[in-house]
């Protein structure tokens, strides 16, 4: 008997492509943040907006995807509190998804720095030129992209732990790979 998948291709392919996305996007703008002002400098920022608009629009698509394609309910066996824990926190990490492609729009907007995606597509500033503004927005781009980090260890501290201890399919609903390997 064909077992059901509890997310469709779609969902799958989406969330790996925006975890790595993001898995590149975070460090390049750690090295770049320490990096004196420079052509090399401007090209990794260029690499890095590039890289934030398209998981901008990857985690819309993701979101439409989501709203009309229900994933299956949790496993069973998984307490009350976890289901919550789970729920909330992919809740907290949509929402940094869209947040932090959007502070840093604001924050290349108010530095005066436009965005041009793939160095073919101009974006609109969103803000005018104000330096302080800027700096303001720079604290929270960086303070959301932390708490990112840390949403995403505990994401994935969580997937393996039920995995490797539980031993239930949480993980193999979104890695099927897996699972063909166990039988």
């Amino acid at each position: 008997m064909k077992q059901v998948l509890a997310y469709t291709k779609t969902a799958i392919v989406l969330h790996w492509g925006i975890a790595l996305l993001i898995i590149v996007a975070f460090p390049l703008g750690v090295v770049m943040h320490e990096m004196a002002f420079s052509p090399d400098k401007l090209r990794m920022m260029s690499y890095h907006k590039w890289i934030g608009v398209t998981v901008f629009l990857l985690v819309l698509v993701r979101i439409i995807w989501r709203w009309l394609h229900k994933p299956a309910p949790m496993t069973a066996t998984m307490p009350a509190w976890q289901q919550k824990a789970a729920a909330a926190t992919h809740i907290l990490m949509y929402v940094l998804m869209v947040a932090i492609p959007l502070s840093g729009w604001l924050m290349s907007s108010a530095k005066g720095f436009q965005t041009v995606y793939l160095g073919v597509l101009p974006l609109p500033d969103l803000l005018g030129k104000d330096k302080a503004l800027g700096g303001q927005l720079a604290e929270l781009h960086e303070a959301l992209n932390f708490t990112l980090l840390a949403l995403f260890v505990l994401h994935v501290a969580a997937a393996l732990k039920h995995h490797l201890i539980d031993r239930d399919d949480t993980l193999t609903r979104m890695l099927p790979l897996l699972n063909r390997r166990k039988k």
